[in-house]
């Protein structure tokens, strides 16, 4: 016989298994409800909607004549006449009282299309853009092995960066260094041993100049590749980069001035040039640019090149004043120069201690010993100056005049 006490947890177990009986019955009533409202949600999507842009306005298609199709292209009159393709009129509601008539052709690559107030001028008009109509071109695929993107990236985006001798001089470089180790390898197989195998062989040689200039171009070639979705991560992040100490230019002395200018002096081609580096301050790459224009000598400014902006604006230029001591030099006007690298090595031969790229430093601080203003500094220098200033200062010859006579000082 069961107790009194026992009787009562029976009937309270009952209950219990009831009520969950019920919560289970009501909750799959519910899902069976929802199921229900999804099934009708997913048939009224399913139902055909007017073309967008209709507004649920009448839809019905155009036919050209025999004489009209065959001023198409023959590849149109192909799609047309043995695909049946025809053109789609749509109306539109252009205002309160009035409509549009819109003629589009979409099939095999072709997307024309044409409007107007009635069909007969929208036909018109659409027959003309189909005279004329080409199949939309396939989108360009990008390269995804190393040197194929790597020339991609270098006309593309690194050609517009780097002034010409730069940019001959890093395909240089790939093409010795980095295309025979890479080859045509997969971007995303490549990873970060590959990278540190070429690099540590150009250490070991103690060539850190070119190791720095290749650890450069890697890391913009690949950075690239990242922004076209080729790549996820970029294997040079876990590689160090080699510091490479630029050795730092030294201005010359009054009398080694005198050294470099008289130690030409028996090739004039070659002191006009080292005159006109040193009492002009061009850049190495502009010096075989000058041009005499008046009281001035007028040259490509380097430095202004290597952003592209905009294609419609003109090539910087940089106007430095003739001095007492390079008109001399000018007297017949300006010859054929040399090239920058046959100067290097002038200069290295007259003056063993010092490079080319000393006479800019040489001009540079003549101006300040002397004098001259910041601004007119900058300008001959061709450096840029600051926001503001590059927005709303524009420096007049006279200006440049009176600033550049006190280098007749020098």
């Amino acid at each position: 016989m069961l107790s009194e006490r026992d009787l009562q947890e029976l009937e309270q177990a009952a209950q219990f298994i009831i009520n969950v009986i019920q919560r289970h019955r009501v909750s799959n009533e519910h899902a069976q409800e929802r199921r229900a409202q999804f099934r009708m949600f997913i048939s009224e999507q399913g139902k055909e909607k007017p073309d967008v842009g209709t507004s649920g306005a009448e839809q019905d298609f155009v036919e050209f004549t025999e004489q009209e199709i065959k001023q198409m292209p023959k590849q149109l009159q192909r799609i047309i006449l043995i695909n049946k393709k025809r053109c789609r009129i749509r109306i539109h509601e252009s205002g309160k009282n009035s409509t549009t008539y819109e003629i589009r052709f979409r099939s095999e690559g072709y997307n024309v299309s044409a409007s107007g107030k009635t069909k007969e001028i929208a036909k018109a008009r659409m027959l003309e853009k189909l005279k004329k109509a080409k199949p939309q071109t396939e989108s360009f695929e990008l390269p995804t092995t190393f040197t194929a993107f790597a020339r991609f990236y270098f006309e593309t985006y690194r050609k517009e960066q780097v002034v010409p001798e730069t940019f001959k001089k890093d395909i240089n470089r790939f093409e010795k260094h980095l295309r025979p180790h890479f080859q045509e390898r997969e971007l995303k197989s490549i990873l970060p041993l590959d990278c540190k195998t070429v690099l540590d062989s150009l250490e070991k040689e103690e060539k850190f100049k070119t190791c720095e200039e290749l650890h450069s171009l890697l890391n913009g070639i690949f950075n690239c590749a990242i922004r076209h979705d080729i790549i996820k991560k970029n294997p040079l992040d876990t590689i160090l980069k080699v510091s490479y100490e630029k050795v730092s230019s030294v201005a010359l002395t009054k009398d080694e001035e005198k050294t470099l200018l008289n130690g030409s002096s028996a090739e004039p081609v070659f002191a006009i040039a080292l005159a006109l580096a040193l009492y002009t301050g061009l850049r190495p790459c502009e010096i075989q640019t000058a041009k005499i224009d008046g009281a001035f000598i007028v040259a490509k400014n380097a430095k202004g090149k290597r952003k592209k902006k905009s294609k419609l604006r003109e090539e910087k230029t940089k106007r430095i004043y003739i001095c007492d001591k390079l008109r001399p030099y000018l007297v017949d006007g300006l010859p054929p120069l040399p090239t920058p690298q046959l100067l290097r090595r002038r200069v290295s031969a007259i003056l063993p201690n010092h490079m080319l790229k000393d006479l800019r430093k040489t001009f540079n601080s003549r101006c300040k010993e002397l004098g001259v203003s910041e601004h007119a500094r900058k300008a001959f220098m061709g450096h840029a100056l600051d926001a503001v200033d590059s927005t709303y200062t524009s420096l007049s010859d006279e200006y440049l005049l009176s600033e550049g006579k006190k280098l007749n000082l020098w």
